[in-house]
């Protein structure tokens, strides 16, 4: 009974709003709290206020949402854990097997690593100063430069 009082005077007083609101030329606006303020009334009407009102009071409705809530800890932890490991089982040992790549191309006789697609060194050009060059060329040819 008081439930239905409250939900009247809401609707009343939102409607009174939307009245002002109105008259200030904010049609649109007006409109919108119209609607938003007739809600309680029509959840009174339908019946829902009062079911609320007998759930909000039982013991087992109570429990029912406690048991939902526990429902929904367990499956946004076990959802959090899968994220962190990478999956379930069958996914991480794909993964597992796509992440391990061959050293040596499956129909190559030799790995390759080696020097790759290079051009080979061309010898440098002679100069005056030969000799004033000489260590820096050593260094280059040591780094394969």
């Amino acid at each position: 009974m008081i439930a239905e009082t409250v939900c009247s005077a809401v609707s009343a007083a939102g409607l009174g709003i939307a009245v002002v609101t109105a008259y200030r030329k904010r049609f649109l606006t007006a409109a919108r709290i119209a609607a938003y303020s007739l809600v309680p009334l029509g959840l009174v009407m339908t019946g829902v206020v009062d079911w609320l009102a007998d759930t909000a009071f039982s013991p087992t409705a109570w429990a029912g949402f406690g048991v939902l809530g526990l429902s929904w800890v367990l499956f946004a932890t076990t959802r959090t854990v899968e994220r962190r490991r990478g999956g379930t089982r069958k996914e991480r040992k794909a993964a597992r097997a796509a992440a391990r790549p061959e050293a040596v191309a499956p129909g190559a006789s030799a790995p390759s690593l080696g020097q790759g697609a290079r051009p080979a060194a061309r010898p440098a050009p002679a100069s005056r100063g030969e000799d004033d060059f000489s260590d820096i060329e050593a260094i280059l040819k040591k780094h394969g430069i």
